[in-house]
């Protein structure tokens, strides 16, 4: 907005075109104000500022880091030298034995939670014959947990050991209480081919009322079996499941009201059986 300055002399209003009026007063505007400048600091500064604070902070940190070490250090000292008072065994435990188990833990119990070597201890549990895997952990301050899995006995293997459903042998103190399981025979090499066979022909056999009672694979390969009802069956070297699948096909169509009577079934033959009974008879198809 513009000022304008009347002469009260002359009545006229000097902003008006023409010369000036005589005994005008020229009036100049206030000149701006000006205000103090604030100062802020530089980037480098604050930068050389933080380096120096870092340098001053960094020792005592370290000062104070150390002494809260040492005093948890020597806080846990003394548990860490107390022995293990509580061991837990966990599992579904049928065959293990309670005496067994402590006499494998007893040069472990005196130790101390830190000093204790559980690979040791896991290695003397797997060592006893009925454990099939063991898993070891430490709980603060002085327990042990304990997780055992046993073997699963499911047939004999030869004379003196058992096998699980995994086709891995042990050797149990006594065996003695399981004559009921069928007994498996074979090179050691093959204990797994031969529990794997065992369970294919029982698949099969079970729904027509068989049960292997035995197997067993020979030197050169060869199958020998014989069933829970004393069939004998001899199944030679190559596709034994479905020289199986032919004897329970013939057996389901002629045989099924004779098995008392059948002593032996030879399937070594490309498409057909041969049958020795027990005592002499005449079957169509012999």
């Amino acid at each position: 907005m513009g000022l304008m300055i009347r002469d009260q002399r002359s009545g006229r209003n000097p902003g008006r075109r023409g010369a000036p009026t005589r005994g005008a007063v020229r009036v100049t505007p206030p000149a701006p104000r000006s205000w103090p400048r604030l100062g802020m600091p530089s980037l480098q500064g604050l930068r050389g500022s933080g380096r120096r604070l870092q340098q001053l902070l960094w020792p005592l940190l370290l000062v104070v880091l150390g002494m809260g070490l040492y005093e948890l250090v020597d806080r846990l000292q003394p548990l860490a030298q107390r022995p293990v008072s509580v061991i837990n065994v966990e599992g579904d435990l049928q065959y293990i034995d309670r005496a067994s188990v402590q006499a494998a833990l007893a040069p472990y119990q005196q130790k101390s939670l830190v000093t204790i070597d559980l690979d040791a201890l896991r290695a003397d549990l797997l060592a006893m014959p009925w454990v099939a895997g063991a898993s070891v952990r430490r709980v603060w301050p002085d327990q042990l947990v304990i997780n055992l899995d046993e073997h699963l006995p499911v047939a004999r293997w030869g004379d003196d050991a058992l096998l699980n459903n995994n086709g891995r042998a042990f050797t149990p103190e006594q065996i003695d209480s399981f004559q009921g399981l069928p007994l498996l025979n074979g090179p050691e090499r093959a204990k797994k081919r031969v529990m794997q066979n065992y369970q294919q022909f029982n698949r099969l056999l079970r729904p027509h009322g068989h049960e292997v009672a035995r197997l067993e694979m020979r030197d050169r390969g060869s199958w020998f079996l014989t069933t829970r009802g004393g069939i004998e069956m001899l199944l030679g070297r190559d596709d034994v499941l479905d020289k199986m699948q032919r004897f329970l096909t013939i057996d389901r169509l002629m045989l099924a009201e004779r098995r008392e009577l059948i002593a032996r079934v030879d399937l070594r033959y490309s498409n057909g059986m041969a049958v020795a009974w027990r005592e002499p008879a005449t079957v169509n198809g012999e």
